[in-house]
């Protein structure tokens, strides 16, 4: 029989963030909604800031963290001082191969892998071998968001070595997304067959609630908020929107408000603080612990539009104005962006069209607009854990008794 902590039968939970906090955010809503019938053990393998805290229940193991250092997801560097990339990955793998001997889950959740993450592949299949190895093998799932970041010439063997290794080790893919808006063949496309099941989780947010907007006083002064996610790519955008402000803004009585995130290099955010000093009505800090409801209080919001971003501005209901990263080969945020303006829940602008004047031209046209109301399903963190519950029961394991 598994060991069982209060009763419950253990989920251990993968999760890496290279750049941005948009897949630790979304596993971490996965994570709590597991925690309500299992024990979970989410591990992360990106630097995790201090304002950023595990769901009750959940309990967060770091590796030693990994990131991008070009801000791209690629070209990785060990972020631990003194640590080289090699060792941090022997160590990590490691790490993981002992979590899962001594855990000995009924469900192991790999979020991304193989669907993304190949340059993580050395530390995943020995730990993918490993679980299909044990007298009782854990439930396998990956957990994979609403779009993949297009390949180029090499999409097609790539798409066709992910689904090798979906096939090989996974007992089922977990897509957060509705499948009225996007479904995942038409960013993923083998020539093969996935022959595990494919399942639509709906959006992950931290709740399906939708908040209520904030009405402004009539007399106070219109706010625009401005972020970027976890701000490790968006100083364009938010230096921009600081020139936009003190050019244009300023004069004509909007505040504007600017959340860098925890990864904005230091220098950068540093100018922008040296610029609010001296400009009326600019207002710049780190972080913001719910960034949705930050939203319901704003006239408008400009952003960039990465999965928890753009989820935020439609629970929130916000005029919004996005700006997706496209940097390289970077298509996920571009392609999102243009589903949900088809939609009129927000308007887009090409990075390569941004200057101060466009954006402050943009944001003066939000305060006349108003998003459409639409109904996307954003029940999935719960329906996450409601699919790896049923898995785990059919699974017939002894421990299994979270359905009851």
């Amino acid at each position: 029989m598994r060991p069982a902590v209060g009763g419950r039968p253990t989920v251990l939970h993968y999760c890496q963030h290279s750049v941005g906090l948009g897949h630790l955010v979304r596993s971490l809503s996965v994570a709590g909604a597991l925690a309500r019938s299992f024990r979970v053990v989410l591990v992360s393998g990106g630097a995790v800031p201090s304002e950023i805290e595990a769901p009750e229940g959940v309990e967060l193991r770091a590796l030693p963290p990994v990131g991008s250092g070009n801000g791209a997801g690629s070209g990785l560097v060990s972020l631990e001082p003194g640590v080289d990339l090699g060792e941090a990955f022997r160590r990590r793998q490691e790490i993981l191969l002992g979590l899962l001997d001594e855990l000995e889950p009924v469900a192991l959740l790999i979020e991304m892998f193989p669907l993304g993450r190949r340059k993580f592949a050395g530390e995943l299949l020995p730990l993918l071998e490993a679980a299909r190895a044990l007298r009782s093998p854990p439930v396998i799932a990956c957990s994979v968001r609403d779009i993949l970041v297009a390949n180029g010439p090499e999409q097609q063997s790539r798409d066709d070595e992910a689904t090798r290794r979906l096939n090989q080790y996974f007992d089922v893919v977990i897509v957060h997304a509705d499948p009225r808006l996007i479904k995942l063949d038409e960013t993923f496309r083998p020539s093969t067959v996935i022959t595990s099941p494919v399942l639509y989780s709906g959006f992950v947010v931290p709740t399906g609630e939708r908040p209520s907007r904030t009405p402004r006083v009539s007399n106070s002064p219109p706010e625009v908020l401005v972020s970027a996610g976890g701000g490790m790519v968006g100083a364009t955008l938010l230096r921009t929107a600081a020139e936009a402000h003190r050019l244009h803004l300023a004069a004509i009585g909007i505040t504007t408000r600017i959340v860098t995130g925890p990864f904005l290099p230091a220098e950068d955010a540093l100018a922008l603080h040296a610029v609010a000093a001296h400009c009326p009505g600019l207002k710049v800090e780190r972080f913001v612990p719910d960034l949705c409801a930050a939203m319901t209080r704003a006239s408008a919001s400009v952003s960039q539009c990465g999965y928890n971003t753009a989820l935020d501005v439609v629970r929130a209901g916000v005029p919004a104005l996005v700006v997706p990263y496209d940097a390289g080969r970077e298509t996920e945020q571009t392609e999102r962006a243009s589903r949900l303006a088809a939609l009129s829940l927000m308007r887009v602008l090409p990075t390569r069209n941004l200057s101060p004047a466009r954006l402050a031209y943009e944001i003066v046209q939000l305060f006349s607009s108003a998003p459409t109301e639409v109904q996307l399903d954003l029940n999935g963190a719960e329906a996450t854990a409601e699919i790896v519950a049923r898995l785990v029961a059919e699974s017939g394991d002894d421990t299994a008794t979270v359905l009851e």
